[in-house]
């Protein structure tokens, strides 16, 4: 396994700039965030390291030897926006056009990973929206499959607070939809970008998908949570998420670390595993959000050696 972390904490550093950060840091590797440049929809969003509308032979030659400069590499090209929201139909074409540049960027650099989120209507069930699903990501699986191309889909419920709810932001938050949805699009290209904080927000056992689909792990994230019991006595399960919950950097949350990169290993899983910092305790100042790298690291770099 290689040990990185997600670059959207950095939103004011060049791409050699963190690259240069992570090699410091002891890191292996980066997930390079690639919006579309522009003002961000929410917090961590509106990221570009690597703009891939402007990408052509020269930047593709660049980006390759920032990497080999800094003995860093680029483990995936991330992008999370809501495909298959509420917003206009222009909006939601804009989105998956890019994720298609995306694709091909990858491919071009030889990277061969997109990170992203399915998306979801908040507003209508399951089933009244996957026709529009299917006719949203076939497509985007086919283009993977022809590029070479993996899509690691984050299993982030993105429903934590009023104005994310009902349905939240995105589909594929379980087990049983990961299922329905391969069952629907039976290909290889693509599988999880898998987060274990969500399972443990959601009450799950979050090494049961190591165990259940090993063939479906394309990247990992290493994010946190701690549950604060007081809170959730309060206000109940069925209140926003974000009344009874904290996202937390590795270490310090719920999540026994020791337990989860054992599964992870026995599941024969080999990638990257890239710290997402949302852990808003290290949000003050650049400073502070260095630090958080920097803890992770050290936090866990005894699980991969």
């Amino acid at each position: 396994m290689q040990l990185g972390f997600v670059t959207a904490i950095l939103p004011e550093l060049s791409l050699e700039e963190v690259l240069k950060t992570a090699a410091d840091f002891g890191y292996d590797c980066v997930e390079a965030m690639c919006w579309p440049p522009g003002k961000a929809e929410r917090r961590y969003a509106g990221v570009t390291h690597v703009d891939v509308s402007k990408l052509d032979d020269r930047g593709a030659d660049e980006v390759r030897e920032l990497q080999a400069r800094h003995g860093v590499f680029i483990s995936s090209l991330g992008y999370y926006p809501n495909v298959l929201g509420a917003g206009s139909a222009g909006e939601k074409q804009v989105a998956i056009d890019h994720l298609h540049q995306l694709i091909d960027a990858s491919a071009s650099l030889d990277i061969r990973t997109v990170t992203t989120f399915v998306g979801r209507d908040k507003d209508r069930t399951i089933d009244d929206q996957w026709e529009d699903f299917l006719a949203t990501w076939r497509p985007l699986v086919r283009r993977a499959e022809e590029a070479g191309v993996r899509i690691g889909i984050e299993n982030c419920p993105m429903r934590f607070t009023a104005d994310e709810w009902p349905g939240g932001n995105n589909l594929a938050v379980s087990p049983a939809i990961w299922e329905r949805m391969w069952e629907a699009i039976p290909s290889p290209s693509w599988g999880l970008n898998y987060d274990p904080s969500h399972l443990v927000l959601m009450q799950m056992d979050y090494t049961r998908p190591f165990r259940d689909y090993p063939e479906r792990l394309i990247h990992v994230h290493a994010k946190d949570l701690r549950i604060d019991r007081e809170k959730l006595d309060r206000h109940g399960v069925f209140a926003h998420p974000a009344l009874w919950h904290t996202p937390k950097i590795p270490g310090l949350g719920d999540v026994d670390w020791g337990r989860f990169f054992g599964h992870l290993t026995d599941a024969g899983y080999d990638g990257p595993v890239c710290v997402e910092v949302e852990d808003r305790a290290y949000e003050g100042s650049k400073e502070l959000r260095l630090r958080s790298l920097r803890q992770s690291h050290d936090y866990l770099r005894q699980f991969i050696v």
